[in-house]
């Protein structure tokens, strides 16, 4: 979600941009790295390189999986949400507002 990933320090991706965003959550390696914005259509797999000496747990919308060896992320094109908003207030222009306002 946009308030989860900009808790995380990520970025906020205007609507209909066509953009993923790729955030790190207290990255180890490299200790820097801020993340990245990329395609909607990138696909992104990371390999364990030795899953039975360093075990791996994946997460992602509260569903945890065990002993990985391998995580492949990419956009959902099968999962639909239907947004209720108040059509007095423009959401594109909240999410600005958000940002922006102290």
């Amino acid at each position: 979600s946009t308030a989860y990933n900009l808790s995380a320090h990520g970025p906020i991706l205007p609507i209909g941009s066509k953009l993923l965003a790729m955030t790190p959550i207290s990255p180890f390696r490299p200790r820097r790295w801020r993340g990245a914005v990329l395609p909607e259509t990138t696909e992104i797999k990371f390999e364990i390189l030795d899953p039975y000496k360093r075990p791996v747990s994946a997460t992602a919308d509260s569903s945890e999986v065990r002993d990985v060896v391998e995580v492949v992320i990419r956009e959902s094109t099968e999962q639909t949400v239907t947004l209720l908003f108040d059509p007095e207030l423009n959401l594109e222009e909240r999410i600005l507002k958000e940002q922006f306002t102290v």
